[in-house]
């Protein structure tokens, strides 16, 4: 039979360890606010199970009941942590409460009543209440397509309540043997060590949760403008490549319009390279005023931007591109003293079977209706029409543009 002394250096030793990797962690990513609770969470666990180690030499319920609340308020830290994770708000008023009327009961069924399985079952039932409490937000996730440290979160969660459970029912129903304040039966060793590396797996959860968080957010990095917080080049021909593909096996159109800002040059030579970065992003928030769920923007660089629209036919990306440039005509009208109005020129095009799954072709005809809003004066739109002119005169772009306008 397996003294509690033994079992306790065991779990301290295991929890130390599970806290040093976390300040660790914690120290590496200051922002990553979970590392925090699960920093503080490992620290009382330890300290609680050290405590616990005092039981066999102190006659008073104090090692038992101090090490049963820290340990229970290491579970709602550590369930505060995953909460925090998934960016919700936690409650102290519940992390304080559990553990308090916790210990209050194991107290009850030691001083008053000395009955040992209700003191299992007051311990078990803090230790499970803050899992059943974040248990919804790990299954939402679950339906979501989360990533593999909330799957496994989920799994150690449950069968967590599921050693809990079968603790309490063999502490009621005597298996094992007798149970006493410094020796556990063997079933009941055995499950609290089990106990002890589901806690393991639960931290090694948090870590993979860590992981993809940050995996994510690199890979988030990798496909957003630093500027704007847009979309970049790469996301664009990511997102163009998936709709040439999905119009190919459809058939169903989509739209793309190219952006330039009429003369930034001019506004980074005049007034520097920081107001034309202002000026880059206030067309930024203008622009996705105007545009629809489902529509991408895109910086493309310097200057220039793109906008795909799914599912939209050349009349619906004119309409759009008008949206857009009135919105920025307004701002215009609006600026004064040292405001410096923007101006912007819109080409548009429209996917059809001869772009088939090349997004290069569609660019190249958004840039060329581009280049005709331009020549029209700036300050305008073009769709792209690649029917020849039936006589001489103004080029099919040029009596698009007027058509559309």
């Amino acid at each position: 039979m397996l003294n509690l002394p033994t079992l306790w250096i065991v779990i301290v030793i295991n929890f130390l360890s599970l806290a040093l990797i976390w300040v660790y962690v914690m120290r590496s990513y200051p922002k990553f606010e979970s590392a925090r609770y699960w920093t503080a969470s490992a620290v009382l666990a330890a300290s609680g199970s050290g405590i616990s180690m005092l039981r066999e030499v102190m006659n008073s319920g104090f090692p038992l009941i101090a090490s049963g609340g820290l340990m229970i308020f290491s579970s709602c830290l550590a369930c505060m942590g995953v909460t925090r994770f998934f960016r919700k708000p936690v409650s102290w008023p519940a992390a304080i409460a559990i553990p308090v009327l916790s210990s209050a009961s194991i107290a009850w069924f030691l001083l008053a009543v000395d009955y040992i399985p209700a003191r299992v079952l007051s311990y078990s039932l803090g230790q499970s209440l803050p899992i059943l409490m974040v248990l919804p937000l790990l299954l939402a996730r679950q339906e979501r397509g989360e990533k593999p440290g909330a799957r496994l979160a989920t799994i150690v969660a449950f069968l967590i309540l599921g050693v809990h459970a079968i603790r309490v029912s063999a502490a009621f129903a005597g298996f094992g043997g007798a149970i006493t304040a410094v020796n556990f039966n063997g079933l009941q060793a055995f499950l609290v060590l089990l106990l002890v590396f589901l806690s393991m797996a639960w931290n090694f959860a948090c870590i993979l949760m860590a992981i993809d968080r940050l995996r994510s957010e690199v890979a988030d990095l990798a496909l957003l403008d630093d500027l704007t917080g847009v979309a970049n080049r790469r996301h664009l021909l990511q997102r163009l490549t998936e709709e040439c593909a999905r119009s190919e096996r459809s058939g169903e159109a989509f739209s793309l319009l190219v952006i330039d800002l009429d003369g930034f040059k001019v506004i980074n030579d005049t007034h520097g390279h920081a107001a034309g970065d202002a000026c880059l992003r206030h067309f930024t928030l203008m622009a996705q005023t105007r545009l629809r769920p489902g529509d991408m923007l895109a910086r493309t660089g310097g200057d220039e931007f793109c906008v795909v629209l799914p599912s939209s036919s050349l009349r619906e990306g004119a309409l759009i591109a008008r949206r857009v440039l009135e919105v920025c005509r307004q701002d215009a009208a609006t600026c004064a003293g040292k405001e410096i109005p923007i101006s912007i020129s819109i080409g548009v095009a429209e996917w059809d079977r001869s772009v088939g799954q090349f997004p290069d072709r569609l660019i190249a005809r958004a840039d060329q209706a581009l280049y005709a809003a331009k020549k029209n004066g700036r300050n305008d739109f073009a769709v792209y029409d690649p029917a020849p002119p039936l006589s001489p005169g103004p080029t099919g772009l040029d009596e698009a543009a007027r058509k559309f306008a």
